[in-house]
C-alpha cells in the first residue's frame, strides 16, 4: 500500500520544464500585468486592454501549467499490471 517515493521515479523529472516554464509565464504575466495599470499612467484603451488580455492569457497558461505538473506528481497511483488474485 505504500508508494514509491518521489527519488526512486528513475533519472531525470519529466515534470522539470514545464513547472518552469508555469513559474516563469507567471511572472511575466504579474510583471506585464504590474506595468499596464491604467490608475498610475492612462493610455489608449486598445493598448490597455491587449496589455491587460496578454497578462491574462500568460498568467492562465502559468496556471495550467504548473496545475499538469502538480497533478502529474501527486496524482493517484497507477493501477499495478496484470491480475490480482484477492
Amino acid at each position: 500500500m505504500s508508494r514509491r517515493s518521489y527519488e526512486d521515479h528513475g533519472t531525470g523529472d519529466p515534470t522539470a520544464v514545464p513547472g518552469a516554464a508555469g513559474l516563469a509565464l507567471l511572472a511575466v504575466g504579474g510583471w506585464l500585468l504590474t506595468t499596464a495599470r491604467p490608475w498610475h499612467k492612462p493610455g489608449h484603451t486598445l493598448t490597455l486592454a491587449l496589455g491587460w488580455t496578454v497578462s491574462g492569457a500568460l498568467l492562465v497558461s502559468g496556471l495550467v501549467l504548473l496545475t499538469r505538473c502538480v497533478r502529474a506528481v501527486h496524482g493517484a497511483p497507477e493501477a499495478p499490471e496484470g491480475p490480482t488474485n484477492a
